[in-house]
């Protein structure tokens, strides 16, 4: 399919200028001059309007969104181990494909195109997400110890079951997942390493969240969870670390020096109580980062302007530098970056030859007036609800608030079901 996005306010590598955009089949063909023989199937009216690359959320736990609101105002382990882990024992692969379902919708209003899933019941969600056509990166939560090798082994087993299952959609990769630390032992990390080397994956965690993470890792092993991680070879340049809250310095030299991605999540920190990574300090180091929301049974939304915004402004206090993370910065982290952590550095970016992952903001709303500085309206103005109209993939998911690939009301009606079933409301 041909689009032609006519006469937009783009955010382009070189700045913001007011543009046309070609896309034909997934790729952005010319932001400049209509290339020859171009015949538009869709031509949107850019007027009044802004044209960014799709948001990329690095780390979440979409179908948790069905947990959202019930468990709040707890410490950590309470929250984890008491509250939700409970009710995630409730819930079926078809509660997480209408949670699945549910969290592309609330990413999709937000202008994100792309995610990176950590959970149960992969077929479920890959199902969902093609369903969509959202852009999703899956992996299944490894828990594993010596005192039970046969589980971790399946759990293994199963995830490497589902990649190849799914394996060929545009839109649909995967991640390999030891979900932290403190859920599996070293032997278990040893496993992961090897079979992530062996099958070329990427790895996906979480890394340093907390203070009794902390403690834990301490007290078993004495050294820190990164520490414990690099001895063990599950860092480095095909790594995510999500949260990498509590860091020494030899924790951020470690990062730097293996290439890992770190993804920072500063309002699910928050709200746990578990603290503000130093970003300053690792991307002095030279540490790569990427944004992410965490779950909405943390956060509480799938939000990546709410992200954003917080990103910005948190570090710019707790240093007391007012240029810590700027504007540009904080909106390169959560596209570019995003697309780079994901394995698309064809995506995150309006340029010729990358991957049509786009989203348009309407500027006529009155918290982006006047539109002095669109950069800055970004990360310190917008809230999401700008987001107009989301192409992934080429493909024009939600137009003018309309969802085109999902039944809305079909969703809401059965996640209200799940609940009720599993206690939460």
């Amino acid at each position: 399919m041909n689009i032609l996005i006519r006469d937009i306010l783009a955010l382009l590598p070189g700045g913001v200028k007011n543009c046309s955009v070609y896309i034909s089949d997934n790729k952005i063909v010319s932001t400049s001059t209509e290339p020859k023989d171009f015949k538009p199937d869709k031509t949107i009216d850019g007027n009044g309007k802004m044209l960014i690359p799709g948001l990329v959320n690095a780390h979440t736990h979409a179908s948790m969104n069905i947990l959202r609101n019930c468990a709040d105002d707890l410490l950590f382990n309470n929250w984890f181990f008491g509250r939700v882990m409970p009710l995630e024992e409730k819930l079926t692969p078809e509660d997480c494909y209408w949670g699945m379902k549910l969290a592309i919708m609330e990413m999709l209003r937000c202008g994100t195109t792309a995610f990176v899933d950590m959970y149960y019941f992969i077929d479920a969600l890959a199902e969902a997400s093609i369903e969509t056509g959202m852009r999703a990166v899956l992996s299944r939560g490894l828990i594993g110890s010596d005192d039970d090798p046969a589980t971790g082994e399946l759990r293994i087993k199963e995830a490497l079951d589902s990649m190849e299952k799914w394996k060929g959609h545009e839109t649909l990769s995967f991640m390999i997942a030891p979900h932290a630390p403190y859920t599996c032992d070293e032997g278990f990390q040893r496993e992961v390493a090897q079979v992530a080397k062996q099958q070329g994956l990427t790895i996906n965690t979480h890394l340093s969240e907390s203070l009794a993470e902390i403690e834990t890792i301490r007290e078993r092993y004495n050294c820190t969870p990164v520490e414990l991680y690099e001895k063990n070879g599950l860092l480095g340049d095909r790594t995510l670390a999500a949260h990498c809250v509590q860091l020494t310095d030899n924790d951020i030299k470690i990062l730097a020096d293996t290439g890992t991605f770190v993804v920072t999540n500063p309002v699910s920190n928050l709200k746990l109580a578990n603290g503000i990574a130093p970003i300053l300090k690792l991307r002095e180091a030279g540490v790569h980062i990427a944004l992410g929301t965490d779950s909405a049974a943390s956060n509480n939304t799938l939000n990546m302007f709410r992200e954003l915004s917080m990103l910005t402004l948190i570090h710019k206090g707790i240093n007391h530098d007012a240029q810590a993370i700027s504007a540009l910065d904080g909106v390169t982290i959560a596209t570019k970056n995003g697309g780079m952590a994901i394995g698309h550095p064809d995506i995150g970016e309006i340029k010729p030859g990358n991957i049509a992952d786009l989203a348009i903001l309407n500027l006529d709303v009155p918290n982006m007036q006047p539109i002095n500085d669109p950069v800055a309206a970004l990360a310190y103005s917008a809230n999401g609800s700008e987001v107009e109209t989301v192409i992934v993939n080429g493909r024009i998911l939600m137009e003018n608030k309309e969802f085109l690939t999902i039944d809305a009301d079909k969703v809401i009606s059965e996640v209200s079901k799940i609940c009720e079933r599993i206690g939460t409301k």
